[in-house]
């Protein structure tokens, strides 16, 4: 038998900001003149988001600028916005609990015990810190001090499938083995002062959540009594990646002294278009399956375009990424767990036969995962 997917589990900040407010915000930070308004009030309109969980917020509703305390006006803290040091003290006060929230959901559907849990794979490529979010899991679930830790980081948004592939193939080497990923991003840390925009583009869509999955080699995995929660198995089948071709610079995530800062090329949507079709009829058809066959599309959702993108060069109808789009609209662009949290949506009801997640990365990157009902 595959190795199975038993688990899931999403967690979100307590408080959020509807995306006209945000564009409000944005306005204080980053805009010098009316025409700058203008075209940012159009970037964050066209974002395909209502509203963002972020871990700077202190309250969800009044005065806009007194929401957070985190983003000061540029007259107390210069062009450029506070540091990166000081980003990623925020990001170790964070992470920790959104982690843990999101795994001990994804073990009570699973219906595993914490501490049966064997390897431990984190993702984030929105902040580090050693020790990091792996010890609190491992403290506060708890986990085994003896489990193993595997650290994926700078994946960008598709870090969740990078994550299933390594959990699949621990499982596969050794069918002994429980494995909890986690994928944790606080992208508000990184929001942009400066007029660029590519990094305007970033701050009207990207947002925090945090998710967690649980991958074992059999339902046997589980407890003896079931849970309320618990959901049927789904096995994962296989994985895969495609460089595309001359699109290094297309997409990337690096370090500056004032934040991570997202490059996005305006080809990237004409790239998928181009590559994606071709290459995922033959990643598919190793696996004998057809394109046609597949019942469900979990695409992560990096903006209105990237979907528009996916849907042009599938030939898909409006109602295959009606999923992705929900999640977009409701929580934003949260970066590695927002397939996740797709997922979550679609195993509402039971799969009707193969499911595809699909995810784009810094390179630019196709991953891919295809899954199936464990009856299958």
């Amino acid at each position: 038998m595959k190795p199975v997917l038993l688990g899931w589990g999403t967690a979100l900040p307590p408080h959020s900001i509807s995306q006209p407010d945000a564009s409000q915000a944005a306005a204080r930070f980053c805009c010098e003149s009316p025409e700058q308004q203008r075209m940012l009030s159009m970037l964050f309109h066209r974002a395909g988001v209502v509203s963002r969980n972020s871990v700077v917020l202190d309250r969800s509703d009044g005065p806009v600028d007194q929401r957070q305390p985190f983003y000061a006006d540029r007259a107390l803290v210069g062009p450029h916005g506070p540091t990166t040091a000081t980003r990623m003290q925020e990001f170790a006060r964070h992470a920790g609990k959104l982690a843990v929230a999101a795994a001990e959901r994804a073990l009570a559907v699973a219906e595993v015990d914490a501490s049966s849990i064997t390897q431990l794979v984190t993702v984030t490529c929105s902040g580090f810190e050693a020790p990091g979010f792996d010890i609190d899991l491992i403290q506060k679930l708890p986990l085994s001090n003896g489990v193993n830790r595997t650290q994926l980081g700078f994946m960008g948004c598709h870090g969740a499938l990078n994550a299933l592939r390594v959990a699949r193939a621990f499982v596969n080497a050794d069918p002994r083995e429980s494995v909890l990923v986690c994928c944790v991003e606080l992208c508000s840390l990184h929001y942009q002062y400066q007029w660029q925009a590519e990094l305007m583009v970033a701050n009207s869509l990207f947002s925090d959540g945090a998710a967690a999955l649980v991958v074992a080699h059999h339902d046997g995995a589980r407890h003896s009594q079931p849970s309320p929660l618990a959901r049927p198995a789904v096995q994962l089948v296989g994985s895969g990646s495609w460089v595309v071709p001359d699109t290094r610079d297309s997409m990337s995530w690096r370090i500056g002294d004032h934040g991570f800062q997202m490059g996005l090329s305006p080809r990237v949507p004409e790239s998928i278009e181009h590559e994606l079709r071709p290459w995922l009829t033959s990643w598919l058809s190793g696996y004998g399956v057809h394109i046609d066959q597949v019942a469900h599309w979990a695409v992560h959702p990096g903006g209105p375009r990237i979907l528009s993108a996916v849907r042009n060069a599938m030939q898909f109808d409006d109602a295959v990424l009606q999923q992705s789009l929900s999640v977009l609209r409701d929580y934003g662009n949260m970066s590695s767990p927002t397939l996740v949290f797709i997922l979550e949506r679609i195993f509402a009801e039971p799969l009707k036969g193969p499911l595809v997640m699909l995810g784009f990365g810094p390179g630019l990157t196709i991953e891919a995962a295809l899954l199936v009902p464990s009856t299958q």
